[in-house]
């Protein structure tokens, strides 16, 4: 009787969806990176809009130009439980808004996965599916430019209802 109770617990744990954490994604999904991503228009100030993270609402990030696909990070860093403090060098190190930084974001590669095209708004995310965030360019981003950050954060599998409310 055990044994038949304890296997279908397993058999039902087996047809539950994947567990992704809190802004985790799905692995089965593939992950995509912003094909006309241009480094120079993203350097600048950006508040972090929706994160996994808890209590990373409304924190700031700084991406300053430092050399062609490369930036000095300041601001705060949400790519972990909770908010720590951005430093570093970050490089634009493949095509589509792929990005490695050296010591932020966990040390996790970092992918835009959308960026609109006045770039007021991206998502980003990690193949890992480790964190993903929201940025904007203004604390309250228009909300059209909002549902489509979020769309393009489902598209990649993650589930941007589990992200810390903004």
């Amino acid at each position: 009787m055990r044994a038949a109770a304890l296997t279908a617990l397993m058999l039902l744990a087996a047809c539950a969806s994947p567990d992704r954490g809190a802004g985790r994604r799905d692995p089965a999904v593939r992950i995509s990176s912003a094909a006309l991503f241009d480094a120079a228009r993203f350097a600048g100030r950006w508040h972090v809009v929706q994160s996994h993270a808890a209590g990373c609402a409304g924190a700031v990030q700084d991406w300053r130009m430092e050399d062609v696909g490369s930036y000095s990070l300041s601001g705060t860093d949400c790519a972990g439980p909770a908010p720590a403090a951005l430093a570093g060098r970050a490089v634009v190190t493949g095509p589509g808004g792929r990005i490695t930084a050296q010591s932020a974001f966990a040390r996790q590669p970092v992918y835009v996965l959308w960026v609109d095209e006045g770039y007021r708004i991206a998502a980003l995310g990690t193949p890992s599916g480790e964190w993903g965030m929201v940025l904007s360019r203004s604390p309250a981003p228009r909300p059209d430019l909002m549902r489509a950050a979020q769309e393009v954060l489902a598209f990649n599998g993650y589930d941007p209802a589990r992200f810390a409310p903004r």
